[in-house]
């Protein structure tokens, strides 16, 4: 017996997983390229970091500004949402603001 499992995507779910995976890339190579800090108590503790202890700490380091990290993160959190709601729209701006937060 075969077995299929319907998956719904949004109007904009490759654009965000694109965006998300560039997002990525540009911190790893900042985090590459720039300072290093002492180990936390929680990694001290093998704790596994989480995607928003990594920005704290590149914050800390100023490898990103905290301003942009909170423009960015606020509209992915609207990109998402808007392609939850099937709004292509409204995902698409959101998806704009980022890339103009990012561009060089």
């Amino acid at each position: 017996m075969m077995s299929t499992i319907v998956c719904s995507a949004g109007p904009c779910s490759f654009e965000i997983a694109a965006m998300q995976t560039r997002l990525n890339a540009r911190l790893g190579a900042k985090a590459a390229a720039g300072p290093s800090a002492p180990e936390s108590v929680g990694a001290l503790r093998h704790h596994q970091p989480t995607p928003g202890s990594i920005a704290a700490a590149e914050r800390g380091l100023d490898e990103i500004s905290g301003e942009k990290g909170k423009i960015i993160k606020e509209a992915m959190a609207r990109a998402r949402e808007a392609d939850r709601t099937g709004d292509k729209a409204a995902c698409e701006q959101a998806l704009d603001e980022i890339e103009r937060v990012i561009a060089p």
